[in-house]
């Protein structure tokens, strides 16, 4: 038993068996790079758009995922699937083009899941309500990058939205019942442990499903990278962010599932901290420290 809400026990304890995600990059891009909310992007993000590994613009969305699904069948025995629209923003497009993109999931008898990953300032009605036509036959979710709630950080990061603008959008979501899971980042720049916990209260207080908690990591061509090497920002080392994500957890709802306690870079993108690559033990680390303290997440949200 974890001393979490643990995504993995969800979805076994839901499908009877191990349910796979499958990371997809189907070439859109961000608001806040092209220019038309902010330049440059965030300051953690590097032209891979947090894609996964085995992710190929260059190819369909079809193509990626039955490349995919051929090698989970082959080397995990999986036959049951989510797909993960993962790189960049996945609601940055008109909407039949989404639509388009986001049909190439159904001939797929395997999948059983549709995740879209997106920002809070990227979706609109019609997006939404296209979103939740898939509902009928998968599970469906939605993916937003918040990282905090504070303002100024949101700023220093250079985000491009508000955290207002979050909670617009999940006011708008709501409206179609879609599940939201919720994108956080610890040890981003001056953020104290107070600063953390009052992003875990202020989710608990929402209506959210699901929490991705982050690592902030270095990755080559970012211009994180570039502050990193000239001293301006400094990382945690792995057990204050264990430390940091056990306060977190501690303070966030037990109702809230975990879907990811640490993030890394794919190996040839991350640049520093070279612990964030061995994620089981960063894992372990959380979790013997909850142990240690007697605590599981919720434990002091009320």
């Amino acid at each position: 038993m974890k001393p979490y809400n643990d995504y993995n026990s969800y979805l076994k304890q839901k499908y009877g068996c191990k349910v796979y995600r499958i990371g997809i990059d189907a070439g859109f891009t961000c608001p806040n790079r092209d220019g038309s909310k902010g330049s440059g992007g965030c300051i953690y993000c590097n032209a891979g758009g947090s894609r996964a590994s085995y992710a190929d613009p260059e190819k369909t969305v079809s193509r990626q995922l039955a490349r995919r699904v051929d090698y989970l069948k082959k080397t995990k025995k999986a036959d049951k699937f989510i797909a993960y629209f993962q790189a960049f923003t996945n609601t940055y497009a008109p909407i039949d083009k989404l639509k388009a993109v986001y049909d190439e999931v159904l001939p797929f008898k395997e999948v059983v899941g549709i995740s879209i990953g997106t920002r809070p300032d990227a979706v609109d009605e019609s997006k939404l309500a296209l979103i939740a036509s898939y509902k009928k036959n998968y599970e469906v979710g939605i993916e937003y990058g918040l990282q905090s709630m504070h303002n100024e950080t949101l700023r220093k990061i250079n985000r491009g939205h508000t955290y207002e603008d979050f909670l617009e959008a999940l006011a708008l979501t709501g409206k179609f019942n879609i599940p939201v899971c919720v994108h956080v980042i610890l040890g981003l720049p001056n953020e104290t442990r107070s600063d953390i916990i009052e992003t875990a209260k202020a989710l608990s207080s929402l209506k959210v499903e699901a929490v991705k908690i982050h690592s902030l990591h270095v990755l080559k061509g970012s211009p994180l990278e570039r502050s990193h090497k000239e001293g301006g920002i400094q990382l945690l080392s792995q057990e204050e962010y264990a430390e940091m994500a056990c306060d977190f957890l501690e303070h966030l709802s037990e109702n809230i599932i975990i879907q990811r306690l640490t993030g890394q870079g794919n190996r040839e993108d991350h640049a520093a901290p070279a612990w964030a690559m061995d994620k089981s033990s960063t894992i372990k680390k959380i979790e013997d420290i909850l142990a240690a303290r007697g605590s599981r997440q919720g434990s002091k949200a009320h």
